[in-house]
């Protein structure tokens, strides 16, 4: 890709194509692998960071982990059952996006194999836009949420009912906003059922 192509993506928050090329040749190099492994592949290679847990125990010290290395000291958490992990790591929340939120501590609807990306809902960030997110952004979701494309992940809200406020993200970029904070960072613990 030439200079000017490239500065221009960069100006106006579009993928780079060999960026998004190379995602496209991933995935089709991926398209017979098993789906925990495809997402995984794409979610980390779009900028995320993968943390697989065997269960809750494993799930806890990652995000003590986590804490500890980003130097998070106030969630955006309002989830009670996840409140109760941020309890034992000993890390100040507050229920409401607040401005010195300096992450996230979410759940997630799907996990898109197909490309990478975590599909969230109202039930996720609450009415609060993906925009508005702080900077670092940790997700816990199941092996289960992981589905192989945004058709079956489409398919299955229908049937679950009212889902309102669909977003992705993907790696350190939202891909359904038009503003993007380049800056962020994505994290998903993803459990085993």
């Amino acid at each position: 890709m030439n200079l000017f192509k490239k500065i221009v993506s960069k100006l106006t928050n579009q993928p780079e194509e060999e960026d998004t090329q190379s995602l496209e040749k991933l995935g089709d190099s991926l398209k017979n692998a098993d789906l925990d492994y495809k997402f995984a592949q794409l979610f980390t290679h779009s900028g995320g960071f993968f943390n697989y847990c065997a269960d809750e125990g494993e799930a806890l010290q990652t995000l003590n982990q986590i804490v500890k290395i980003e130097g998070v000291t106030n969630v955006f958490c309002w989830d009670k059952e996840l409140q109760n992990f941020l309890n034992v790591v000993r890390v100040p929340y507050t229920s409401d996006l607040e401005h010195n939120n300096d992450s996230a501590f979410i759940t997630c609807e799907y996990l898109i194999a197909y490309d990478g990306r975590i599909m969230l809902s109202h039930n996720n960030i609450l009415h609060y836009h993906s925009s508005r997110l702080p900077s670092k952004i940790i997700i816990i979701a199941n092996v289960s949420q992981i589905v192989n494309n945004l058709n079956d992940a489409m398919g299955k809200i229908k049937r679950n009912g009212n889902i309102k406020n669909l977003t992705s993200i993907s790696g350190n970029q939202s891909k359904l906003d038009t503003v993007s904070n380049s800056s962020t960072k994505l994290f998903l613990l993803l459990l085993e059922d």
